[in-house]
């Protein structure tokens, strides 16, 4: 049924009447975008600077991936895999060329891929590091945020993602982000995997001190256990580097990765992964209908070569490098830590700055969209193709706001 004249408050309106109430957007309804820019259903015009969180890497409606979208929307979009087709085969080999590793598992979600990697890991527990059936543990770090499924938030320490959701999936440990004495202190002979954010997005931009992950990749490989990191928000370029994991030179045993894989067109993730690892999954042990189809490749693959070729990984590192500097020369009263990688920013306020949420309201009113985190953490995350005079253009808006009152 087709609704015309609908205004701001109508869309709110609807959605609170037929929606879940399961989020708690900024009340802004969109309806286009292109490149870094958006514009709501009045015709206002904002610079995006949360790129659904690292999802938009490539900006919105790139072209390119369009171009791709519809052209493979048009020939076929799924098969299952029941049947094989022709844009799996070479999603597969160009992302693992692109990654240096062997194999690939395609999925839909980045949960997916979290719930995909654990399988794996656990498996590989059982039939290559010999840990007796039904005790595999996974160690996992406070403040982490890999998906709200059943088992993945049977490793959260956030009461808000746990609370009437019991009981939960046993295996898991948990211990402190950044400590990787507390991760070898944790390790037991039946320990399979442990698994970590490279940096912490949704716990609050938390970026570990430098050499943790060299550290936990030492302790790992000592220890037979496999060292798994979530990059679904953190890699494909957001942090300056095509993993988060590159900046101290660690390669992880198992990746998983998602949102930018599609450009935001189209839900696509994966795990990534050695033969001596993934080669313990066997047909049937698991599976999607949607995941691989030929029109998720075919976008990834799309989605992979802007990255590539449009040098936005470089751009990332550069355009974050100078957000960051300005960012902490703001001499708000506001303001107790400005942090992150490439473009992967969070500003952390003082608990008397009356909470993130006001600020990111302000700037919406201002034309700039970004969204809270952990109740006092501005997270700015704009599209990889912004460059410094739309930097400068939403810092001129950034400063005033912070000052306020």
């Amino acid at each position: 049924m087709e609704r015309v004249g609908l205004h701001t408050s109508d869309y709110i309106a609807l959605e609170r009447q037929y929606g879940a109430n399961n989020y708690k957007p900024l009340d802004v309804v969109l309806e286009r975008g292109e490149g870094i820019w958006v514009w709501d259903v009045e015709g206002k015009q904002y610079l995006d600077f949360l790129s659904a969180y690292s999802a938009v890497n490539q900006g919105h409606a790139h072209p390119r991936i369009y171009r791709a979208l519809v052209q493979q929307a048009q020939k076929l979009p799924l098969t299952s895999r029941a049947f094989r087709n022709d844009q799996l085969p070479l999603l597969a080999s160009e992302l693992c060329e692109l990654t240096g590793y062997e194999r690939m598992l395609p999925m839909n979600s980045g949960a997916e891929a979290v719930e995909t990697a654990l399988k794996i890991a656990r498996k590989w527990g059982y039939m290559v590091k010999g840990v007796p059936e039904g005790q595999a543990e996974i160690i996992a770090c406070s403040g982490n945020f890999q998906g709200r499924t059943i088992s993945i938030i049977s490793f959260s320490d956030s009461e808000q993602y746990r609370t009437g959701f019991g009981p939960f999936t046993p295996g898991f440990k948990i211990v402190p982000y950044g400590d990787a004495a507390a991760l070898e202190a944790a390790i037991t002979p039946n320990t399979v995997a442990f698994s970590v954010e490279p940096i912490q997005g949704e716990g609050g931009v938390i970026v570990p001190p430098e050499g943790y992950l060299r550290a936990v990749r030492e302790i790992c490989t000592r220890h037979n256990v496999l060292l798994l990191t979530d990059e679904i928000q953190s890699g494909l370029g957001r942090t300056g580097k095509l993993l988060a994991t590159h900046w101290e030179v660690v390669r992880a045993d198992i990746v998983t990765i998602g949102k930018a894989l599609s450009g935001g067109f189209y839900p696509v993730s994966a795990v990534l992964a050695d033969s001596a690892v993934m080669n313990v999954i066997t047909p049937g042990d698991h599976g999607s209908t949607f995941g691989g189809n030929p029109l998720a490749a075919a976008v990834a693959r799309e989605a992979l070569a802007v990255l590539v070729e449009e040098n936005l990984i470089d751009n990332a590192r550069k355009m974050g490098d100078y957000l960051m500097d300005r960012l902490r020369q703001i001499d708000s009263p506001h303001v107790k830590e400005v942090r992150g990688r490439g473009l992967l920013i969070g500003v952390e306020l003082h608990p008397s700055a009356g909470g993130a949420r006001r600020f990111c309201e302000a700037l919406m009113e201002q034309g700039l969209l970004c969204k809270e985190t952990h109740d006092n953490v501005i997270r700015f995350a704009p599209p990889l193709v912004i460059d410094r005079d739309d930097l400068d253009w939403a810092l001129a808006r950034i400063e005033p706001v912070l000052m306020m009152n």
